[in-house]
């Protein structure tokens, strides 16, 4: 079992702590992984297996778990006659019905230290959910980074660039790495994670009937990751092909999508004016090897591809990201964490001066002193330009330095 140590590292201060530990992410994304390492971490510090409660509603040996007075009665049943501390590990936790409750009172009571995972994003913001406001604390698991990638295939540094064309083409769900890497083997597992994820939850936790618009609307943002998108141009782009939907329709649709991690939207931000504008936003996908579930492996792609990698490795190292506008040019990301920022533009190539004084020219309009970057897959680089530093995007994810 590989040890996702970013991840671990950011949990282990909140061991034993009166908080609940919230996981949340997209199916197959490494968090029921994650739940066996904090295990694993509280064995190699003595604690015993009877202080380890361990659920999982993906298990058939739990489906008799279905509502949160089932989880309660069960969990009081399985506590050590004896004063012990107790650790309890909920996972897909969204299965069991008014799940808060349960969990809310074994807070209350100090009957446990309490770890959960769900794959919706909404799982703390319900109605019920807010009785537990200021009780817990959330992490966000995405499948891998390309960091992540290259040491779950085993693979050193010199290998990357062979191993970048797999990522790219494949993605970074964990369980990939216990497959045959072919195309065939690939394809069929990347398509059963997609189609569990759509219909248990997006089409069963929303009740949707038209499963094939849900997939329409799918499709569209992954054949146009990267580019300015909105609800309406979905609708018109559906409407041409003689089917109807409403703009609210596509907008309920996407937010659903968005709930089970499959999509992520980015918003768009005015930097001269510095406010956030309502639309034309971008959206990206919670792992690249839907793109290729989705279109197949298109070189025409291969823009949109790169820029939702350097998207998902800005979210992993806990970076707020917005597109930029500033008058009528564009920036492809602004990142802010702590109260700082840097700005990215990316492109396949800078093959020619225009593309250059294109992908340059917007960041030399910013005159603030946060840290700019253009990005490409060229392997020969020239000097930097008015301390805007031009990087390989592969060696851009591998780095510390930002």
């Amino acid at each position: 079992m590989f040890t996702r140590s970013s991840y671990l590292e950011k949990i282990k201060p909140f061991i034993d702590k009166p908080v609940i530990k919230v996981l949340t992410g997209i199916r197959r994304s490494g968090k029921s992984t994650l739940l066996k390492m904090i295990i694993q971490e509280l064995k190699s510090k003595g604690v015993q297996d009877n202080q380890i409660i361990y659920i999982n509603k993906d298990s058939l040996e739990f489906e008799f778990i279905q509502t949160y007075l089932q989880l309660y009665e069960y969990v009081k049943g399985r506590i050590p006659s004896e004063k012990t501390s107790i650790y309890l590990f909920v996972d897909e936790i969204q299965e069991i019905e008014f799940w808060e409750k349960a969990i809310g009172s074994f807070h209350t009571d100090e009957i446990a230290d309490l770890y959960i995972t769900g794959s919706n994003s909404g799982l703390m913001s319900s109605e019920l959910a807010t009785l537990l406001t200021g009780r817990y604390i959330e992490f966000f698991i995405q499948p891998l980074v390309f960091s992540e990638f290259l040491e779950f295939r085993e693979a050193a540094i010199h290998q990357s660039e062979v191993e970048f064309e797999h990522y790219l083409k494949y993605g970074g769900f964990p369980g990939l790495h216990h497959m045959e890497f072919t195309d065939d083997v690939i394809k069929q597992y990347l398509d059963a994670i997609y189609n569990t994820v759509i219909l248990k939850d997006v089409v069963a936790r929303n009740n949707i009937r038209d499963v094939h618009l849900l997939e329409r609307i799918i499709r569209f943002i992954a054949d146009n990751v990267g580019n300015i998108t909105t609800a309406k141009n979905i609708s018109n782009f559906i409407k041409s092909q003689h089917l109807k939907v409403s703009v609210d329709t596509v907008q309920n649709y996407i937010k659903w999508s968005m709930n089970a991690f499959i999509i992520h939207k980015v918003p768009r931000y005015d930097i001269r004016g510095k406010a956030q504008l309502e639309l034309y936003e971008k959206y990206f996908l919670s792992d690249i090897g839907f793109i290729y579930v989705l279109s197949g492996n298109k070189f025409a792609d291969i823009s949109g591809k790169l820029e939702n990698v350097i998207f998902l490795e800005l979210i992993h190292r806990g970076y707020a990201v917005e597109i930029g506008k500033w008058n009528q040019l564009e920036v492809d990301f602004i990142a802010s964490k702590n109260g700082k920022k840097i700005y990215l533009q990316a492109a396949y190539l800078l093959s020619d001066e225009k593309v250059i004084s294109r992908e340059f020219g917007s960041l030399l309009q910013i005159q603030d002193a946060y840290p700019k970057y253009v990005l490409s897959m060229d392997k020969h680089f020239g000097d930097d330009l008015n301390g805007i530093k031009w990087m390989n995007i592969k060696d851009f994810l591998l780095s510390k330095d930002w």
